[in-house]
């Protein structure tokens, strides 16, 4: 299988596109990935360092929003795993137009190229963030979309335009919703590794308000390993919640952080809380388990040693990115 994957220099794109080309995945063996990333803030060649030599690998730098590039790329595959986005809540919460424009209008511009091709699969990857926030229970993908920022709801965009262009025009489109990812090369903007970095650095960690709001934790290798799952055996025009089962408040987190690190809470500081903040994500994995075996594989324990080990020893990769994005420590 020949596949293109959209944003495949960020942190889960990379991981998907690592283990597709060691051959992780039943029925994706001896697949040839070509990478199409624009090299953003949160893009980092480094990611694919360990699979820049492969002959089943390429590398495009370019925009999802560039009508030629897209149809051009968009004839020379089998598939597309899209994951190409913003993806920042605070940044969203800043200024929304970048979210708009990469999110909506890039996503609308490979589907629309994608009608030329003769595609086996458009996998959409998006988040379980589009339905907003639950207080008790968990959400079944025919759940409404209540998006509550500008960055969940520009994916919510995206993924009623997949959807209509499915049911438009057929196209083998399948959308995946996933919890929070953790894991190796995640930009450290995000709150495992900006709390490790500071955290082994001697620095303090911002915790929003009491630190009450509950979120699942997804590894990344799970998430890609559900991926592979709808890319090889998933329903087009259909939805499948990919979660790691393991649900945390904030307060929580932070806590097992300081643990692994040897801090205490005199490293943690208070902060007033996120605007629009939802309150508890959890997504039900039923679907997805019944129809394509998935079940998460990492246990998050074992995950987040392995994960605060990384970053602990791998200084060169994230020191540089958190200079560069001028991230508060």
């Amino acid at each position: 299988m020949r596949i293109l994957v959209t944003g495949g220099a960020g942190f889960i794109g990379s991981a998907f596109t690592r283990n597709v080309l060691a051959d992780d995945y039943a029925g994706l063996e001896g697949s040839h990935v070509t990478v199409l990333d624009k090299l953003t803030y949160a893009g980092n060649l480094a990611n694919l360092n360990s699979v820049a030599d492969s002959d089943r690998f390429t590398f495009v730098q370019g925009d999802i929003c560039d009508v030629a590039l897209v149809t051009e790329l968009m004839g020379t595959v089998d598939a597309v795993v899209h994951f190409a986005a913003e993806s920042h809540v605070d940044r969203s919460i800043l200024g929304g137009a970048d979210f708009v424009l990469t999110n909506v209008l890039g996503t609308q511009t490979l589907l629309q190229a994608a009608l030329g091709a003769n595609l086996t699969k458009f996998v959409h990857v998006s988040t379980d963030e589009v339905y907003g926030s639950i207080e008790e229970g968990s959400w079944t993908e025919d759940y409404p979309l209540l998006p509550n920022s500008p960055y969940s709801a520009s994916k919510a965009s995206s993924d009623l335009i997949a959807r209509a262009y499915a049911r438009t025009h057929g196209l083998p489109v399948a959308i995946t919703r996933c919890s929070n990812n953790y894991g190796p090369f995640q930009f450290p903007e995000k709150v495992i590794p900006l709390f490790v970095s500071n955290l082994i650095d001697g620095a303090t960690v911002p915790l929003y308000g009491e630190g009450n709001n509950v979120r699942d934790w997804l590894h990344v290798d799970d998430h890609c390993r559900g991926i592979a799952l709808v890319l090889a055996g998933g329903r087009p025009g259909e939805i499948y919640n990919i979660g790691g089962g393991t649900e945390l408040t904030n307060k929580e987190l932070t806590g097992k952080l300081l643990e692994a690190t040897g801090r205490d809470w005199d490293a943690v500081v208070r902060v007033d809380d996120r605007k629009g903040h939802d309150i508890r994500y959890s997504v039900d994995i039923t679907k997805i388990a019944n129809e394509l075996g998935y079940a998460p594989q990492v246990p998050f324990e074992q995950g987040l040693a392995d994960t605060v080990e990384w970053y602990r020893t791998h200084r060169e990769w994230w020191e540089p990115l958190k200079v560069r994005a001028a991230i508060d420590r």
